[in-house]
């Protein structure tokens, strides 16, 4: 009868970890689909507002060309191709703004001070946003690596995560721990 009374015990407490264990992978696959919610209006927000820069005509009309198309192309990627697109406008923003004179031309414009926070902003978020999402993911891919959860499918039907790689580097003029502010 005692040993009825282990087995039973270790069954009950195997069953317990399991529950807490895919519990834990269901919050893991929430706080993913939660950052990348933020991380997904975070750069809508970005391609927003360089897109109306490009489109404000206080740039040359080069750049503004290449910052709204590259801003158009940001947020009408499809998803297979958002990660590129992205880095594209990363890239676009860099080359515009690497002059002083366009960051000056969107300053001096009306409103253009507080277009300058908004893009500032945009572009310093993107990254802590992308950092938050591709953090999840990585304890996900850590709890599913596990033998257990593999063994007994504890992941159910959930999609592998994947992390979120592009470029996100801000252009140093509209990063505000370079200039001290």
């Amino acid at each position: 009868m005692s040993t009825f009374i282990w087995i039973a015990a270790a069954i009950i407490l195997i069953g317990i970890y399991l529950s807490w264990t895919a519990g834990r992978l269901d919050r893991l696959h929430a706080r993913i689909d939660a950052a990348r919610a933020a991380l997904d209006a975070q750069l809508l927000r970005r391609a927003s507002v360089a897109q109306e820069v490009g489109t404000s005509g206080v740039l040359d009309p080069a750049a503004s060309i290449v910052l709204y198309q590259a801003a158009h192309e940001a947020r009408q990627a499809e998803e297979d191709h958002r990660e590129v697109a992205e880095s594209e406008l990363s890239q676009a923003l860099r080359a515009i703004f690497a002059e002083e004179a366009q960051l000056e031309a969107v300053r001096e414009a009306p409103g253009g001070e507080q277009t300058i926070a908004e893009l500032t902003a945009a572009v310093r978020r993107v990254p802590m946003a992308r950092r938050f999402h591709n953090d999840a993911v990585r304890a996900a891919r850590a709890v599913r690596r596990h033998r257990v959860v593999r063994y007994f499918r504890l992941a159910g039907h959930a999609p592998f995560p994947l992390a979120f790689e592009m470029d996100d580097e801000p252009p140093a003029v509209l990063d505000d721990r370079s200039a001290g502010n």
